[in-house]
């Protein structure tokens, strides 16, 4: 297993025990202080993992927690990875490199995704396509779990501009919970470290003309009991830089 430099593994029992099965599908979950919610998470994906007789694993890309995720993570099922560089990519990026499977789910442990939609994804990337998307404006969004800013401007635009500039079908560019196959993800070579990793994957992949595909997707309201890691017109800059960065380098 290729670990990369400044990346900690930490593996339960219940990653131990299958290590010696062709895994088929990998979770991945960003987690940085999701000690509400991060067990939830990993039961569900679990659970839809047994439920599609998939052969699979959790994967928890911890980023620095002080409140004990990690132990409740591992509690839960899930093998732990600890990322010593901060930032959203930084963690995704550090979890999918220990990941087993043939395809990688990933999705935020906040409670705001429903990982038992796995076999959505699934089926699709068995069908050849390179990256699937969610997209929540198709599945639904649950009253409050998406700011009003962000639902009827940020988002949108985001993703029009994205449209525009890249030539992609991707309704909405910023989904969290997406999936892909891990030779196309070696292909992709992301470098992002924070929350621009979500425009630089669907960049990456329209221009590398891969396949991607979207399905529906909900979004709940977190469960977090404080403000959340996104910044709205912070991180919103970063991705509408990266993406006419990139543009402009490649033309």
């Amino acid at each position: 297993m290729t670990t990369l430099p400044g990346v900690v593994l930490e593996q339960s029992s219940a990653g131990a025990g299958c290590q010696s099965e062709t895994v088929e599908v990998s979770v991945v979950m960003p987690c940085l202080n999701e000690a509400r919610t991060v067990a939830a998470c990993v039961r569900v994906a679990l659970d839809a993992i047994e439920n599609a007789n998939l052969v699979g694993e959790v994967i928890v890309a911890d980023n620095g927690s002080d409140d004990g995720s990690q132990e409740i993570a591992r509690a839960a099922g899930a093998r732990v990875v600890s990322a010593r560089s901060r930032g959203y990519g930084s963690a995704l990026q550090a979890g999918i490199a220990e990941a087993r499977g043939e395809y990688v789910l990933m999705g935020d442990a906040d409670g705001s995704y429903d990982f038992g939609d796995l076999p959505l994804f699934v089926d699709r990337l068995r069908c050849g396509h390179d990256l699937v998307m969610g997209n929540r404006f198709a599945g639904g969004i649950q009253e409050g779990a998406m700011p009003f800013l962000n639902r009827y401007l940020g988002n949108p635009v985001l993703s029009w501009i994205g449209r525009l500039l890249y030539r992609t079908p991707i309704r909405d560019f910023h989904c969290g919970l997406r999936a892909f196959r891990r030779d196309s993800w070696q292909r992709m070579q992301l470098r992002s470290s924070g929350m621009e990793f979500a425009s630089e994957m669907v960049v990456r992949a329209s221009v590398l003309r891969m396949s991607i595909a979207e399905v529906p997707t909900t979004l709940s309201q977190d469960g977090r009991n404080r403000p959340p890691h996104l910044r709205r017109w912070r991180d919103g800059w970063r991705h509408l830089r990266y993406m006419f960065k990139y543009r402009l380098l490649k033309e």
